[in-house]
């Protein structure tokens, strides 16, 4: 029965996809509505993504310090969260909150639209729903998701930064070199790839759920979150591939 019912969504959400695209290139969503969902999804959330990758950061060297204490290789503290931050951390962490904070809402809100026939309004007026209601969802996802993580990254190397210096005494001279020097750009892009992959996965996924709710204001909550637990197990299965492929 699961089996059963893993396979349907899979490739219901594969064409809930597909549908997506074809309606993207067809007719591009207006500028206003992808701004409108930029600034909820990316603008709205900066200052909890700030706060998360800042004391990520601090708990990155309070976690590791005293291993690299033994060998003397405190040095090597700014390289550990650079690399953990742009590789991991930020990527998987900024899904997991735009997951948790937007995802939901968007399920909500398709939810909500769809079990008070809002949709079925909109297909009689020959609205297509998935331009009108997802893909500008998916490109300002797409977009913020990777900006976000810019963002928890410089966060959460500042916060390695004072926790290095101000509680641990560490070098500061030593804490950015080793950084510049053990980070590549292709550490950085690789990260941003990832994110934006998130970016698109949570979307679709949340916007899918949201799209095929049933039973009411239960059926809401109910789908809501189911979107939000499967967006959150894929994204962690994804970031496995994706680390592989990339690294």
């Amino acid at each position: 029965m699961f089996f059963t019912k893993f396979v349907e969504h899979t490739g219901e959400i594969t064409l809930f996809f597909i549908k997506t695209l074809i309606a993207t290139f067809k007719r591009f969503p207006k500028l206003k509505h992808i701004l409108k969902y930029m600034e909820d999804i990316g603008v709205n959330a900066a200052l909890l993504i700030i706060l998360t990758g800042f004391f990520t950061g601090g708990v990155l060297v309070v976690e590791t310090y005293p291993t690299f204490h033994k060998f003397n290789a405190e040095y090597l503290m700014g390289a550990l969260v650079s690399l953990s931050l742009a590789r991991e951390l930020s990527p998987v962490l900024v899904a997991l909150l735009v997951t948790a904070r937007s995802g939901s809402a968007i399920a909500a809100n398709i939810g909500t639209m769809r079990i008070t026939e809002q949709i079925d309004a909109l297909e009689v007026m020959a609205v297509n729903p998935y331009s009108y209601l997802v893909s500008p969802r998916l490109i300002a996802a797409v977009v913020m998701v990777p900006a976000l993580t810019v963002l928890s990254y410089v966060s959460g190397v500042i916060g390695g930064y004072f926790t290095s210096v101000y509680i641990y005494g560490i070098n500061e001279y030593m804490y950015w070199e080793k950084l510049k020097d053990f980070t590549e750009l292709k550490d950085i892009f690789g990260g941003l790839y990832k994110a934006a992959v998130f970016g698109a996965v949570l979307t679709i996924v949340t916007s899918y759920f949201g799209y095929i709710t049933k039973g009411g204001a239960e059926g809401v909550g109910r789908s809501t979150t189911t979107a939000v637990v499967v967006a959150s197990v894929l994204i962690l299965i994804l970031d496995y591939f994706l680390t592989a492929l990339i690294y």
